[in-house]
């Protein structure tokens, strides 16, 4: 299938979670508004989601939700979406769904984590282009890595096909030696999306719905779900504690020295 299918007109909107308190963090700022070289780690998740094309982002927020709409208070292309229980990340883009329906039947949309600053927007690009090649109603850009404890696995079929992601908690031994892992970089035909979520229960480790439980009820539902391995490992490292957060500013400032900052907005705001 060629880009000039229906879908090449398609919209692009993107969902960004960023409820979460990060307990860990050792602070009481919400976890997506500390910084990682010199502004906020969620400004880094929204940058590469533009410069995917995405032209709406809606902001899931939580705790401390003042703080982040504050910090996005000039930016017109971001509204926001309360999250005031934490249920899981299934309940976190649910809580989007009003400020996406009215063109749900006519978009695409990303669904990203806002404590993930690493994400390029050339790999967001790549998972774009895959979902809308395959037509499909749901991909993942997935990554294999050597140590995949506390990633959801990707679980394959006999044909090397998406069959379903499992969390960590909910694994089996077999199913914990995989190491091609979900990073959590996520793309849905946005009506898709919120009919599969509208049926993800809890009945699991966590009692949490789960946003990855959507790929296994599309694929039961006989839609095209898509995994492709697009994440380099070394983008793969989201921030859950300071050591992390340090780990992560490093990171980006090699890349800024070496000239790969422009694709995130630079470092200046």
């Amino acid at each position: 299938m060629s880009n000039t299918s229906p879908n090449s007109s398609r919209g692009l909107v993107a969902v960004v979670l960023a409820a979460g308190k990060g307990t860990r963090m050792q602070s009481d700022l919400p976890k997506v508004m500390h910084h990682a070289l010199g502004r906020p780690m969620v400004h880094w998740v929204v940058d590469a989601a533009r410069a995917a094309g995405a032209t709406k982002i809606v902001l899931v927020i939580g705790h401390g939700a003042e703080l982040v709409r504050e910090s996005f208070a000039n930016e017109k292309d971001v509204e926001f979406a309360l999250q005031e229980k934490q249920l899981g990340t299934g309940h976190a883009v649910m809580m989007a769904k009003s400020n996406l329906e009215a063109a749900a039947t006519t978009t695409d949309a990303f669904v990203l984590c806002g404590d993930g600053p690493l994400i390029r927007p050339d790999t967001l690009a790549t998972l774009l282009s895959i979902h809308r090649r395959d037509n499909a109603a749901a991909t993942l850009a997935t990554s294999v890595i050597a140590d995949p404890k506390g990633y959801g696995r990707i679980v394959r079929d006999g044909s090397g096909k998406l069959a379903k992601i499992v969390e960590q908690k909910d694994a089996t031994d077999a199913e914990r030696a995989i190491c091609e892992i979900n990073p959590s970089y996520y793309c849905f035909r946005t009506d898709a999306l919120f009919n599969a979520l509208s049926r993800v229960g809890n009945k699991n480790a966590s009692g949490e719905y789960y946003l990855t439980d959507v790929f296994e009820l599309l694929r039961n539902d006989g839609r095209t779900v898509s995994a492709v391995d697009a994440v380099p490992p070394e983008d793969v490292l989201s921030v859950n504690d300071p050591v992390q957060l340090a780990e992560v500013d490093s990171i980006l400032r090699k890349r800024h020295a070496a000239g790969h900052g422009a694709g995130h907005g630079g470092a200046s705001r």
